[in-house]
């Protein structure tokens, strides 16, 4: 009976946890999070530990349960505010059951528990040795509780090392669950991420890109907004490669990257679309205004200080711009404007700004 009823709490322990994993996934707990969510995930905790309170494991008419895991895993994860307040909902939970002095008993374990398990998730130690510090303790004062409350030894050498094993186990498995699933949260959101953003530089891919131009130019198309957008290309970047390295070559992508960024607002849209090609989408922005933009761009590449084997490299752009609604009439064309545009830079001297259908050198 008592090895049936554990593989139930047991199943009903990682089913709980399964399902935690999907409530946080967006955003799994942790000591930075901020106070909203701790205290939100401190309730989840409080009704998962309830919920394990009620499918509790009998020993003859003694009852045990795994309330305390969860209490723990929130300790571990998000500090003391989730544990408490999970701990707060159990010992309302509990006295639901009666109040008598077994509840109070009750109350008093899973308080210690909660003590010890905030205390130990902050000691400089392995997460195992914590984890098992953590459940040592929690089954020490259990210990202590149970011979203050029952005065028969027969019992008490049954109930407590069944409760130890039961605990450690639960322990055990609940900790190996939740890592386990927040490994795989983390996997997912590093390839989430990798699908969007360019591996390099830390701007936007070209697939990202492509999925936000969509979006912008029906907002523009309805909205009759201004959308400017520049096509900037690395001169001679290939001999660069070629000289130095693509290690080099590399640093110098990331290095232009960050002066895009810093060139432009935080809520324009900058990308590396391949190579060394970057496009800047300017949100509302009209053509003079992204001429500016662009010949700033162009400036300070110009006069930044690139090293390559401590030997300063002259680097350079050409940028193509083109605008809607100046010198485009449909948004959904200012990709292939622009390109022509940055065609016509390049073949044209390069190091240089050309607007789209004008060619207006700057």
């Amino acid at each position: 009976m008592i090895i049936k009823e554990l593989f139930s709490n047991l199943a009903i322990l990682v089913s709980l946890l399964f399902l935690y994993s999907q409530i946080t996934k967006q955003k799994p707990l942790n000591r930075q999070s901020s106070l909203k969510r701790k205290i939100t995930i401190g309730i989840v905790g409080g009704i998962f530990g309830n919920i394990l309170m009620h499918y509790s494991i009998h020993i003859g008419d003694i009852i045990i349960d795994l309330r305390h895991i969860p209490i723990m895993i929130l300790a571990f994860y998000g500090g003391a505010i989730p544990a408490f307040i999970s701990m707060l909902l159990i010992i309302i939970g509990r006295l639901f059951y009666g109040i008598n002095l077994a509840s109070f008993l009750a109350i008093a374990l899973i308080f210690s528990s909660t003590i010890g398990a905030v205390f130990f998730s902050y000691v400089t130690l392995s997460t195992k040795n914590k984890i098992i510090l953590t459940l040592s303790w929690n089954n020490f004062v259990f210990t202590i509780f149970a011979i203050y409350l029952i005065n028969d030894w027969n019992i008490l050498f049954v109930l407590i090392p069944t409760y130890c094993i039961i605990s450690y186990l639960g322990g055990f498995i609940g900790f190996y669950v939740i890592n386990h699933l927040r490994s795989i949260q983390l996997l997912f959101e590093k390839y989430r991420d990798e699908s969007t953003i360019d591996g390099l530089t830390g701007l936007n891919n070209y697939r990202n890109f492509d999925k936000l131009f969509n979006s912008l130019i029906n907002q523009v198309t309805v909205k009759e907004e201004k959308l400017s957008l520049l096509y900037i290309d690395i001169d001679f970047f290939k001999k660069i490669n070629d000289r130095y390295g693509h290690l080099k070559g590399d640093e110098i992508l990331k290095s232009l990257g960050e002066i895009l960024q810093k060139c432009t607002k935080s809520y324009d849209v900058v990308s590396r679309n391949g190579g060394e090609e970057f496009t800047v989408l300017l949100l509302d922005c009209p053509l003079e205004k992204a001429k500016e933009i662009a010949e700033n761009i162009r400036k300070t590449v110009e006069e930044f200080p690139f090293y390559a084997l401590e030997e300063k490299i002259h680097l350079t752009v050409s940028i193509g711009i083109a605008c809607y609604n100046e010198t485009t009439l449909k948004a959904v064309d200012i990709i292939d404007d622009a390109d022509r545009a940055l065609y016509y830079a390049k073949n044209s001297g390069r190091n240089k700004v050309c607007i789209a259908n004008q060619f207006t050198e700057k």
